[in-house]
């Protein structure tokens, strides 16, 4: 019988990108747990945890809670295959979704004739538009180097980069409220893999975003009722806990 290639967890880190602090956490609960150790006690990670740590990423990019994903793959029968043809079929589904969202606005703008739709903060958030209040961030913020970083990557968003934004955004935030709602502390493992996904979300597509940086964002979201009011729109009381999630990430580093 021919033995597996094992990894150590610093590894699988770097192979997917996911924190080896995520690792441990999806360890702890099941989610994503080797069978193998080193003679010390180390994870070793085989080809069989990497797949499924792949289907683990691919759910959370299709909004599913980790509490879905692993019911999914522990459920008797369960094959990869079918799962990655069942994924892919939802993908390209989505992807026509998308051809015919830039389909529906190239026809507006041509009958908008010479122009630009105002679509750029309007993908951001659901129901939560910045354009309402443009003056006051440009006075606040105009000046920082985030703000400037920020106009400089957005100006050349395609409608499908906004529309993945938003999707992934949303995903945040719903894991959050149903993270709150079970009533994981803001300290816990899951809340501060939220707050890291919410931190690299702002760090890939709008600015270089620090845990002290974000602090300073979740200290805006608290003192702004506009913030507030569309993060709550997920689950009352979903800003205070999210603040306090931040607040704790960074005196953890």
């Amino acid at each position: 019988m021919t033995r597996l290639k094992t990894y150590k967890v610093k590894d699988v880190a770097r192979l997917s990108g996911v924190s080896i602090r995520t690792l441990h956490y999806y360890d702890e609960i099941g989610l994503l747990t080797p069978k193998n150790r080193t003679s010390a006690g180390y994870r070793l990670y085989d080809e069989n945890d990497l797949l499924r740590l792949q289907q683990i990423l691919i759910g959370r990019s299709l909004g599913l809670a980790l509490e879905e994903i692993r019911k999914s793959l522990d459920e008797d029968g369960f094959n990869y295959a079918r799962a990655l043809q069942k994924q892919r079929a939802l993908l390209v589904q989505r992807l026509g979704q998308t051809h015919k969202m830039i389909s529906a606005i190239d026809s507006a703008l041509t009958n908008l004739g010479e122009g630009r739709a105002a679509t750029d903060f309007k993908a951001i958030f659901d129901g939560f538009d910045p354009a309402d209040y443009e003056t006051e961030t440009k006075s606040r913020w105009g000046e920082t180097d985030a703000y400037k970083e920020s106009a400089r990557r957005t100006k050349s968003y395609s409608d499908a980069d906004w529309t993945l934004i938003k999707s992934e955004l949303n995903s945040i935030w719903t894991d959050a409220a149903q993270a709150m709602r079970q009533g994981a502390a803001t300290d816990s493992y899951v809340a501060l893999e939220i707050v890291e996904r919410h931190r690299k979300h702002v760090d890939r597509w709008f600015y270089d975003l620090s845990p002290e940086g974000h602090k300073g964002l979740a200290d805006m979201w608290e003192a702004d009722e506009r913030f507030r009011a569309n993060i709550d729109k997920h689950g009352a009381g979903l800003t205070t806990w999210l603040v306090a999630a931040v607040r704790a990430a960074e005196e953890a580093i």
